[in-house]
């Protein structure tokens, strides 16, 4: 499949500096996790995208996610890759993926999707860079329609992660279960489950009807 290039109408400074520190780590980008595959793997059959179903992979980076959810979906199904940066997109280019799935550059607050045009939506590593949360998961409800699915997912727990950069976890991170339970409640989704151990972060969600 050919990448589709959606051009972002307005790029806020932390578009810019998403870009900015995404864009140069690109590259290579692949062999800096070598042990994650098997974490996106059960974090893809832990969502359960359906057979035949569409799914994004929203913020793909290089697109992990992608050859797993490609076959969830299966060969009817769609499958489309989301990232803010290009270089991103050009390495997932790069490792083959543009062929099982369509690749989006698009910004993830703002996606070029119809409502509920989605049954699921897999999401790593996205909150830490989304200047509102609440606007982002707002957005991948909008595009999911109702009893569609969200995977929020790490492949590293919190307190892993604070230790690799050497801080000290905060009740004031979203990602605190406290915490996404509440936006992921204001913002039209369900919190099924919050699994933050030492191995990964996955929080799976489902859409609620929309209110009237």
């Amino acid at each position: 499949m050919t990448p589709v290039t959606t051009t972002v109408p307005f790029m806020s400074g932390d578009l810019a500096a998403t870009r900015a520190f995404f864009g140069p780590r690109a590259a290579g980008w692949e062999i800096k996790f070598p042990d994650d595959g098997p974490r996106y793997r059960q974090a893809v059959a832990d969502l359960a995208p359906p057979a035949g179903g569409a799914v994004a992979d929203v913020a793909c980076g290089t697109g992990r996610a992608l050859p797993e959810l490609r076959d969830a979906v299966g060969p009817n199904g769609t499958v489309l890759g989301i990232d803010v940066t290009a270089e991103m997109l050009a390495e997932a280019v790069a490792c083959g993926r543009d062929e099982i799935a369509t690749l989006v550059l698009a910004d993830a607050t703002r996606l070029p999707l119809p409502t509920g045009r989605l049954d699921a939506v897999f999401a790593a590593g996205l909150l830490a860079h989304l200047a509102d949360p609440d606007a982002g998961l707002a957005e991948l409800a909008r595009v999911c329609r109702p009893g569609g699915r969200l995977a929020v997912f790490h492949p590293i727990g919190r307190a892993a992660l604070a230790r690799r950069h050497g801080h000290e976890l905060s009740t004031e991170d979203l990602r605190a279960e406290p915490n996404i339970r509440a936006a992921l409640g204001r913002t039209g989704w369900h919190c099924d489950s919050v699994d933050d151990g030492e191995d990964r972060y996955l929080v799976l969600a489902t859409r609620e009807l929309p209110h009237a």
